[in-house]
């Protein structure tokens, strides 16, 4: 019977043995998938540092841009107020001339009738010069 507990030690002890054998390769295993896992976040690590730095040369540009496009804005604005003087400028010139228009046309309707006496004086003068050098000449 001792034979028998012998036997059932070596046993055990052989039991034993292939366990700590399954259980180094599976410790193995897990170290070289942290190992990859460990590579891995590195990788994404280095990834995630590329694309923040990216993202703050964009934002840079992106600030550097709105600011730029404030400063036109700006000089844009005085452009149109410019613009809105000539245009009130225009306006105010066309009110003169229509003024004048207007001030020259009552005018001439006032001495339209003087205006028509005096044709009517110069083409009696006209006749009369010319009838005299008639006469002379003949």
């Amino acid at each position: 019977m001792e034979f028998l507990l012998y036997i059932s030690a070596f046993i055990a002890a052989i039991a034993f043995v292939i366990l700590v054998i399954y259980v180094v390769g599976a410790i193995k295993a897990t170290k070289q998938t942290l190992n990859d896992v460990s590579e891995t976040m590195q990788g994404i690590e280095k990834q995630i540092e590329g694309v923040t730095t990216e993202t703050t040369q964009l934002l840079n540009k992106t600030n550097k841009l709105a600011d730029d496009m404030g400063q036109k804005t700006t000089k844009l604005d005085s452009l149109f107020e410019g613009a809105k003087g000539v245009g009130d400028t225009l306006k105010d010139f066309n009110q003169s001339l229509s003024k004048l228009s207007s001030s020259i046309s009552s005018a001439s309707k006032v001495d339209s009738e003087k205006t028509a006496q005096a044709v009517k004086w110069g083409a009696a003068i006209v006749d009369f010069v010319n009838g005299r050098k008639n006469n002379k000449n003949k």
